[in-house]
């Protein structure tokens, strides 16, 4: 503070921010370091307290459905009933568990953050340069940096000996940023404050003095903790509408129940028995119970994670690594992806893609070196030499990647640059530095020393007086200049970025150059560079937009390059526009709101930037997706339906996402997204597979119970039924193939119920048949025996349900359209399901599963029958609906 005014200090001369912060050039004494210490606590971030395990534990008991099955299983365990009430804990046990370890992984996003601090840092303290825990560091200490150092805290540049930082963690930006202490007007982005070192960053060149402005959470990393702890963590779709539906299920359930045991309970009291009635009410409370069981398919909550488990290895496969497993649901849901622009739309990698020379420009350079003209000769060997970037032993590029882009060129149009360095050693150089802006080296070609200078157009036109044209060095006349002018000027509309090279020819005696000496230049040429797209994103947006997903670049670039970039592979259509992060600062949320669906690139944002726009997505009912690599993008990826990092960046990005993208690549997502649509289809498939066969069933009981018959299933039966066919073959439909028109629909309606789209027509249906089947089935015993109708409903129930899988494997596709034999799981648990039931018609086992001995083949035969004939029906009317449509 300076009196109570604020002070912007990259906007403030160093003697003001050394007087903001009560310090001088010479730092801080060690009294008033402990003082400020004692007042202000240690640089480090606060950590948070964490809930306790065994309350993450019984979070997870607060779900309707959840309490309902606790509450059957106790029943059963009261009846007796012991085994299926031990499987029941048992999954619910493990999803308990398995949601605190994932919790726990994502509460390390802060943890992560912490650790970027550096660990030492080099003071002034008392006028003496010390080595000092960086935690102890306060505002207003005097730091000293140099390369390889991590800055340890925000501060003002005091001064800068071509102080170098990688700030890409923060800004996004891939190249390291030239910092200098010269005053910077106005209020500039995080990014354009070139007088200010921010926590976390790296010295990657130079080295500098700065004063401490911010410590621990003052910092830029303190803010973005503090997003972090404050972005929403938000439930998948499928969550939140399992939820719903559990509790509606939970209720339906309950009333069934009673319903069912006050019928039974109503005929023993009007019964003319005189038997013990607590036997009988007994025997009713048992059956509403397993009727409850039936009904709840208690399995559901561990297939759903079995089948995201089974999409995560899919998605793996893409290069796409899920940390959380809804996170693969909530991919095929997503109808928005909001994604960095450096290495996931771009290479990551300078190229040079342009070339003029003063006979005009050229977009492809002669690959044989044979045919080079004299300029094309000056232009590459100017580029390769006046250089410092190489390429080590390993084949790993090292130096600015402008340079690097420069060399790689040579080496690509077949003139590897080592050979031009071996053939022209260097003898002196002049540095570059953001002053001069350019960079000169001296050599000797053919006994004759030349000045090799590259650097900024603006800056070379000003000191070239000359021009090589066809080998001859001809003054540069306004014609001329104008030429290279305005090929700049096209280039640069382009987003490209633009070098231009020159020399000057001196005394062979002459071992040096100077500053003074870059003048009366021959000017040869100029190169065109960008970050290129990926060549497969191309596609990869067209596709996207089929299936109905918007692509949003948010980048930390300047608006130019990035609207070059959104136009080139299709992001942008004609009527978007680009906003930068100050724009964006100036726009209300009701503005915002109104121009979201225009805005298809941000550029120069800040981290508030990232979530205010995901937040605004949000707003519009949509699921969004984040993409980002570096710290500053970790709040957004939390806040985020998906939060996506890089693998490539940092950890604290990895552990704030939900998926990682092994690959940065923008492919990666749209490959992933097609997974996670078909994990949901797959998921609907096995639930309306358990449902379908839990109304057939209820359908069957409720029919029996109006008509008068005896009750169709024992409470056993209902339930060796529930533990038999609600498992494996609801999993084994996890693992069916894409659908055709998988990535040609829009991304579904995030307000649907999970029995949208046809889902709740096919469980109906599907159900209805089931149960038709079992009360022909029942009827048709009965002409015997009760005995042999209750066997006979049971067996067509068993057989129907298990036989049910194959129709559930598409809601528009046949079988035999499908492949019969294209998912062996389904096969495989079919089969293991028959053979289950194959033990209930054993002897010794028929009188536990009440089938008595007068159940023969006969009998099998016709229940089978019927079981078949459900399953046709449910075939025959997927191609009823197809010849309607």
């Amino acid at each position: 503070m300076k009196g109570d005014v604020f002070l912007e200090f990259h906007s403030s001369s160093i003697e003001d921010v050394l007087q903001a912060t009560d310090s001088t050039e010479k730092g801080l004494s060690s009294a008033e370091a402990k003082k400020r210490l004692e007042r202000d606590g240690f640089n480090e971030l606060a950590a948070k307290e964490k809930d306790p395990i065994w309350k993450l534990f019984l979070e997870n008991f607060k779900d309707p459905m959840v309490i309902v099955l606790l509450i059957a299983a106790i029943v059963q365990i009261i009846l007796g009933e012991i085994i299926e009430s031990i499987i029941i804990f048992a999954v619910l046990m493990i999803n308990a568990v398995i949601s605190v370890i994932q919790t726990r992984k994502a509460e390390s996003s802060l943890d992560a953050l912490r650790q970027l601090s550096a660990p030492e840092a080099k003071v002034l303290r008392d006028g003496v340069r010390q080595t000092l825990p960086a935690r102890e560091l306060v505002r207003g200490d005097i730091v000293l940096l140099e390369a390889g150092d991590y800055v340890p805290a925000d501060g003002r540049v005091v001064e800068s000996g071509s102080l170098k930082l990688e700030e890409g963690m923060l800004t996004g930006e891939s190249e390291a940023v030239e910092k200098y202490s010269d005053i910077i007007e106005g209020n500039v982005p995080l990014g354009d404050r070139f007088n200010m070192v921010y926590s976390g960053a790296m010295v990657v060149y130079g080295r500098g003095t700065v004063v401490i402005t911010g410590t621990g959470s003052e910092t830029e990393i303190g803010k973005i903790a503090g997003l972090i702890e404050s972005a929403e963590e938000k439930a998948t779709p499928l969550q939140r509408k399992l939820e719903v539906f559990s509790k509606k299920l939970g209720i339906a359930i309950l009333l069934l129940c009673i319903v069912i045991f006050g019928v039974e309970t109503g005929r023993l009291w009007l019964s003319d028995t005189t038997a013990d009635m607590t036997v009988g009410i007994l025997n009713a409370l048992m059956f509403a119970v397993a009727v409850a069981v039936a009904a709840i398919p208690e399995a559901l909550s561990s297939i759903v994670t079995i089948v995201l488990s089974v999409g995560t290895s899919k998605m793996a496969k893409q290069h796409a690594i899920i940390r959380k497993l809804p996170a693969v649901e909530t991919l095929g849901s997503t109808s928005v992806i909001c994604t960095d622009k450096t290495g996931t739309l771009t290479q990551n990698k300078m190229t040079v893609v342009d070339y003029y020379l003063p006979t005009g420009k050229k977009e492809s350079f002669p690959s044989d070196p044979n045919t080079w003209s004299d300029s094309e000769k000056a232009l590459i060997h100017i580029a390769a030499l006046c250089n410092d970037a190489h390429i080590n032993e390993e084949g790993k590029e090292l130096g600015d990647p402008t340079e690097v882009a420069l060399i790689a060129f040579s080496n690509k149009v077949n003139k590897p640059y080592q050979d031009i360095r071996e053939r022209f050693p260097r003898e002196a150089e002049i540095p570059f530095d953001s002053d001069r802006k350019l960079m000169t080296t001296i050599h000797t070609f053919n006994h004759q020393k030349a000045m090799l200078v590259k650097g900024g157009p603006d800056v070379m036109f000003e000191r070239c007086s000359f021009v090589l044209i066809d080998g001859k060095k001809q003054p540069l006349t306004d014609e001329l200049l104008g030429r290279f002018q305005n090929a700049n000027e096209e280039f640069s509309k382009n987003a490209l970025r633009v070098l231009a090279y020159g020399y000057k020819e001196i005394a062979a005696d002459k071992t040096e150059a100077g500053i003074q000496d870059e003048h009366d230049l021959v000017l040869v040429g100029l190169t065109a560079m960008i970050d290129p797209p990926r060549e497969e994103v191309y596609d990869s947006i067209e596709e996207a937009k089929k299936a109905g997903i918007r692509t949003v670049m948010i980048t930390g670039d300047h608006k130019t390059t990035a609207q070059a970039i959104g136009r080139e592979i299709g992001l942008m259509d004609e009527d978007d526009i680009a906003v930068t992060g100050q724009e964006l600062d100036a726009m209300s949320d009701e503005e915002l709101d109104r121009k979201l669906e225009q805005i298809s690139v941000y550029a120069r944002v800040s981290p508030e930037n990232k979530i205010r726009i995901v937040r605004a997505w949000q707003r519009k009912g949509q699921i969004t997706s984040m993409t980002g690599d570096g710290v500053n993008d970790a709040p957004a990826l939390k806040q985020a339906d998906i939060g996506v990092a890089m693998g490539s960046g940092t950890d604290v990005a990895k552990d704030a996402a939900a998926m990682i993208l092994t690959d940065d690549n923008f492919v990666s997502i749209v490959k992933a997204v097609a997974v996670g649509r078909t994990v949901f289809d797959n998921i609907k498939k096995a639930i309306a597979y358990l449902f379908a066969g839990n109304v057939g069933s209820i359908i069957a009981i409720l029919f029996a119970l109006i008509i008068g018959w005896v009750n169709p299933f024992t409470a056993l039966q209902l339930l060796f039924i529930n533990l038999v066919n609600d498992s494996l073959p609801a999993i084994a439909l996890g693992m069916e193939k894409s659908e055709p028109d998988v990535m040609k629909r829009k991304p579904r309606n995030i307000q649907e119920g999970i029995f949208a789209g046809g889902t709740m027509q096919d469980v109906i249906v599907r159900g209805t048949l089931i149960g038709i089947a079992v009360i022909i089935s029942q009827y048709i015993g009965l002409q015997q025996s009760e005995e042999i109708s209750v066997a006979m409903a049971f067996t067509t129930l068993i057989l129907a349900r298990t036989l049910q899988t194959f129709a559930a494997r598409s809601n528009k596709q046949t079988i035999f359209e499908v492949g019969l034999f294209s998912n062996k799981y389904v096969l495989g648990a079919v089969a293991f399901c028959l053979v289950l039931y194959t033990i209930t018609i054993l002897p010794g086992a028929r009188e536990v599963f009440s089938i008595p001995a007068a159940f023969g083949w006969h009998e099998w035969a016709i229940a089978t029958g019927l079981a078949l004939a459900a399953v046709i029906l449910m075939e025959l009317k997927k191609v009823v609906a197809r010849i309607a449509k």
